[in-house]
């Protein structure tokens, strides 16, 4: 397992880091997901340490906060093994107080999380969305405490647009406090978007990119082929509107590249779109999930080795898109493409 630095900051995470969504099993979307317990996800862990894999990844509308709990009785013994990351600012509740990232709400956040994790410290605390009804300048010095009062070790953000991400390391900069280093952002062959101006954002100030749903969203199983129906236990008939569209002949472009370089290559179509996600600029870590043994497994099987610059070539003219205004130009005119030549693919 390689391990990268986490943007410009000094922590060192994992190329592939863990996502615990699939733990507890409560409510709709994350029931159909999975329902790790606390004996399985023990196991699982122990996979991922025996592998080099040590980052473990949560947020507390994961199952209400019960996948934090099944997180923290599966590392219980080992946590100095273990990197923990975790999330808050959405919706918990339905008072006033249950949603966002004032100074009251993160403070509360960050303390229930450490109960539940059963730590002292979470090493990155990231907020899971941008909250426009409170002061950027409050947020970021709240989060400035709480890494002062060794509650979390580094801060970032999830879902963040690039101006309410700029906004937030400059107020950062502004004031002396310290800054995000790490974004959350989907990211997959079929899914590009991060690349149009979160990319580039990133490489400028130095945030690492940690990749959630790298199959697209469960699309890029190996399972969902041109011309056949659905699967009929794939999660996706519960979970399809949660999640970012994809529209249907990009999809069949995709995986009929994966399933050729499968062939070619003797790997899986999930270790080969995550393969490709590891190569892409600026990404720290990609965060993998399973519900049982074989999918991690099989998801582990994505590092170790590369593809080749011809393969790399075939996914990423299969996945590209044009990108909307005032993208597209950037990409498509050589006056504008000679003065900002584009990141990726």
């Amino acid at each position: 397992m390689e391990y990268r630095q986490l943007g410009s900051s000094g922590l060192k995470v994992p190329e592939l880091g863990f996502g615990t969504g699939t733990f507890a099993g409560r409510g709709p979307l994350f029931s159909a997901w999975g329902d790790t317990g606390e004996r399985q996800a023990r196991r699982l862990v122990d996979i991922c340490l025996e592998h080099g894999l040590t980052l473990f990844d949560s947020a507390d509308v994961y199952s209400d906060g019960a996948a934090e709990e099944v997180l923290g009785a599966a590392i219980k013994g080992r946590r100095d093994q273990v990197l923990i990351s975790t999330k808050a600012a959405l919706p918990t509740g339905e008072g006033p107080g249950d949603a966002g990232s004032s100074r009251s709400r993160l403070i509360a956040s960050v303390d229930a999380a450490l109960r539940r994790l059963g730590t002292d410290r979470v090493d990155l605390f990231q907020l899971h969305a941008f909250d426009a009804a409170t002061p950027v300048d409050e947020v970021v010095t709240t989060l400035d405490d709480l890494v002062r009062a060794g509650k979390i070790r580094y801060t970032g953000a999830s879902n963040f647009s690039g101006w309410q991400l700029m906004k937030s390391l400059a107020s950062a900069d502004r004031h002396g406090r310290n800054r995000h280093v790490a974004h959350q952002v989907y990211y997959s062959l079929v899914g590009r978007d991060y690349e149009w101006e979160l990319m580039p954002l990133a490489r400028d100030q130095g945030v690492g990119a940690l990749v959630w749903s790298p199959l697209g969203w469960g699309r890029l199983t190996g399972r969902i082929r041109r011309g056949a129906p659905l699967p009929p236990d794939s999660r996706l008939h519960r979970t399809a509107d949660f999640g970012p569209p994809v529209e249907g002949e990009q999809l069949y472009r995709v995986t009929d590249v994966l399933d050729e370089l499968a062939a070619e290559t003797g790997r899986t179509v999930p270790a080969i779109a995550i393969n490709w996600l590891l190569r892409r600029p600026t990404v720290s870590s990609v965060i993998i999930g399973a519900r049982n043994e074989e999918q991690l497994r099989q998801n582990l099987d994505a590092v170790g080795w590369a593809l080749t610059p011809e393969q790399v070539a075939r996914l990423d003219a299969a996945s590209l898109r044009t990108a909307p205004y005032p993208y597209y130009p950037y990409r498509r005119q050589e006056g504008f493409t000679r003065l900002n030549p584009p990141l990726a693919g």
